[in-house]
């Protein structure tokens, strides 16, 4: 926890460019690593990150075709306990990670030969995924519709509360920390509440950098973590065009009313579900009953749209309640309290961008992370503060690292 009284020598001043998951992580890495850090954003954890429902579920979301996606995944879904112990260590706020497991299911015989042969390619890359009987299902997980065609444990898959997550690294960032806790650690970040509208290097070798107000800054180096916004930016984002994409998606969020709750019950699902119903993908992640910000609740989720709809699609929203309630029935009973939408960053392959800018400039590019953000948040945020800090990397860093590579 913090203590009210720490000394921190200032080391070289970095700008975060960009205030999401991955932003703020890489910024508290940053930190720890002696940075004076200023993040820049004007409303830092509003875009995707908001909307996020935390499924860290590398197994779960593995795909045909995306090896070194899932690499990457499952190395940082390793790193996910540590990261958050050194940052609990640091402030009162609970970070939101909570271990709880995931169930695959299909809903329908026609949809059981299709989560099984995806269960196949993920037992043959050697990933802990047991089938389940229907009683053992049933016990695990009454409140489950009866009848369901076939179901998978995988115990490995986890989850954060983005929201949670974002309230504890803001204020590890903005703690004064002790000295010895944590050594190396540099001052508590400052903020600018402004977009960043172009980023060019500097004669002596720093960075000037602009904001949306004409107002102007210099540092010594910077992460560029801007999401979509990437594009936005001008100087140094000029030379290093990448190819980002908008996809959009919608998530519901519920609450479990006490009156559906059973005697000595705190919730109706105790592990994440990711269930295929009728062909549809849909997800339902529960937030526990000691959950700060969402207390019994449950996050649904969510469509993939590339229609350029900013706003919210009802047809989208119709079908992932329609596809919860085909799994979970009490979702027609539960508090309606909230529809998010937000576009992600998508790319060609879905891996993100992360590397050293060219031409000498002191930036590191990390974008388009796609709906994967949340769950490479620790991964992005050590490679990154380690590619600005120049630090050596081991073999497996480094194909992290080419996966991601910026000219791919």
């Amino acid at each position: 926890m913090a203590r009210p009284a720490a000394s921190h020598t200032a080391g070289p001043r970095t700008a975060v460019v960009g205030g999401g998951v991955v932003g703020l992580l890489t910024a508290w890495q940053l930190r720890l690593t002696g940075h004076a850090v200023t993040v820049i954003d004007p409303d830092p954890g509003a875009a995707a990150s908001y909307a996020a429902a935390g499924m860290l579920a590398p197994i779960s979301e593995v795909q045909y075709g995306q090896q070194e996606l899932w690499n990457l995944m499952t190395a940082s879904r390793t790193e996910y306990p540590e990261f958050v112990s050194t940052l609990e260590r640091a402030v009162s706020t609970p970070s939101g990670y909570r271990e709880n497991g995931t169930l695959l299911v299909a809903a329908d015989p026609g949809d059981r030969a299709a989560v099984a042969d995806l269960v196949a390619v993920q037992q043959g890359h050697g990933m802990e995924v047991s089938p389940l009987t229907s009683s053992a299902l049933r016990r695990q997980e009454p409140a489950l519709r009866p009848g369901l065609a076939k179901a998978w444990s995988v115990p490995a898959d986890h989850q954060v509360n983005p929201r949670q997550l974002i309230r504890c690294v803001t204020q590890g960032l903005n703690a004064a920390l002790e000295t010895s806790d944590f050594p190396d650690a540099g001052p508590p970040a400052a903020w600018v509440a402004r977009r960043a509208t172009r980023v060019e290097t500097t004669r002596q070798g720093g960075l000037h950098i602009h904001y949306d107000d004409a107002a102007t800054d210099n540092f010594s180096s910077a992460v560029l973590v801007p999401g979509l916004g990437y594009g936005q930016i001008a100087g140094v984002p000029e030379h290093h065009a990448l190819d980002l994409r908008p996809v959009h998606g919608d998530v519901v969020r519920l609450r479990v009313r006490n009156e559906q709750l059973a005697r000595g019950e705190e919730q109706l699902l105790s592990a994440t579900v990711r269930a295929r119903v009728g062909g549809r993908s849909v997800y339902l992640v529960p937030r526990g009953s000691d959950d700060p910000l969402e207390p019994r609740g449950l996050v649904i989720g969510a469509s993939s749209r590339e229609d350029g709809m900013v706003g919210t699609h009802t047809g989208s929203v119709a079908e992932l309640l329609e596809d919860a309630a085909a799994v979970l029935p009490a979702v027609r009973e539960m508090e309606l309290v909230e529809i998010t939408t937000r576009a992600r960053p998508g790319t060609p392959d879905d891996r993100p961008y992360l590397g050293v800018a060219a031409g000498g400039a002191p930036v590191v590019i990390s974008t388009g992370y796609h709906r994967h953000g949340i769950l490479l948040a620790p991964l992005a945020a050590r490679l990154g503060a380690a590619l600005l800090n120049g630090d050596s990397f081991t073999d497996k860093d480094e194909q992290y690292l080419g996966a991601c590579a910026l000219t791919r």
